[in-house]
């Protein structure tokens, strides 16, 4: 993936060159046309490694995987553009902070169809999580870690978002840390182990100048069992919201909690949909913590209705017991 690094700096490199002939009347010359061209076998390029990359980082899932695009950015409004002079200039801050080692790695994030044009449009929003206020993504060798994130539009396809990222100097986040900024002037950036790390974090200050989304990869899985389809409605013992978000606050911290209600009020205003919600939640909270949640749940429901049926048959039985000694006494 670093193929993909340094091309996209050339890539960049010459587009802010170009800039500067754009304003003077140019004709098309031969020499443009092999430019062209040069550029779209580099995007060529570029799409097979980035391809590669994501199918590898699934280990034996790849085979239930299929991608259907990748997709640039192509970064056309003034909003975008400005975003992109303002990773330039972040970089090169913490490039000389660091002696010359801005960090800049490439890491997914997964996001919905509607929140990634959120995202081209306004920039990223931070999430309340277990590892403090920011914005969570995935080393680009571990596109599986992303995959329980990700969400299903309604058409069964999935989207994750390959972005370049400022990390610095990181440091080690806790879960259940509160944390929204770096701890010191001397980190930029929050990971959840320094020498393996599964995920990482970029604090809110710092999420609209320190990540550049680069490519959309767009994609169908196939019988991966933690990617349940959100859009159908469960088959199994639901639990209820409001009893979600009780027992939520005996493990989350309640700043977290608060932005799991406040996501539970945005959907049923009709402000996001369930899908989205389902992902904030489990981006918030984890999938460890909710799967022990939701199976203790169901464990109490299946007793209570085991419970209930000893009873009701205890009960028969009773009756049934009741109603011949009331016959023996009738034949006296």
């Amino acid at each position: 993936m670093e193929a993909v690094a340094a091309m996209a700096v050339r890539r960049e490199e010459g587009e802010e060159g170009a800039s500067v002939s754009d304003c003077e009347s140019v004709t098309t010359t031969h020499n443009d046309r092999i430019d062209r061209q040069t550029r779209m076998d580099e995007d060529q390029k570029l799409r097979c490694i980035i391809e590669k990359a994501f199918l590898s980082g699934l280990g034996p899932l790849r085979q239930n995987m299929s991608v259907v695009d990748i997709r640039r950015n192509g970064y056309t409004s003034f909003t975008s553009q400005a975003r992109v002079q303002s990773f330039r200039i972040f970089g090169r801050a913490v490039e000389k902070k660091h002696a010359g080692n801005a960090n800049v790695r490439l890491a997914w994030y997964a996001a919905s169809k509607e929140e990634i044009s959120t995202i081209f449009s306004h920039g990223f929003t931070h999430t309340n999580g277990l590892y403090g206020s920011g914005v969570y993504l995935y080393p680009h060798h571990s596109s599986i870690e992303s995959m329980n994130s990700s969400v299903a539009d309604e058409n069964g396809v999935r989207r994750l978002l390959l972005c370049r990222v400022i990390l610095g100097k990181m440091e080690v986040v806790r879960p259940g840390s509160q944390q929204y900024h770096p701890s010191s002037e001397d980190f930029d950036s929050g990971v959840d182990n320094l020498s393996a790390p599964k995920r990482y974090i970029v604090w809110s200050s710092h999420m609209n100048t320190h990540i550049l989304p680069e490519y959309v990869v767009t994609f169908r899985a196939k019988g991966y069992p933690n990617m349940q389809d959100p859009l159908k409605k469960p088959t199994s013992p639901w639990m209820p919201f409001s009893t979600l978000i009780s027992v939520l606050s005996k493990f989350l911290p309640p700043e977290s909690v608060n932005s799991i209600a406040k996501h539970h009020r945005d959907h049923r205003e009709n402000k996001i949909q369930r899908h989205e919600l389902i992902r904030l939640v489990r981006q918030i909270a984890g999938d460890k913590l909710l799967t022990a949640i939701i199976k203790s749940h169901r464990a109490k429901q299946l007793n209570s209705t085991n419970g209930f049926r000893r009873r009701k048959a205890q009960n028969g039985t009773r009756n049934r017991r009741m109603d011949s000694i009331q016959q023996r006494r009738i034949d006296f």
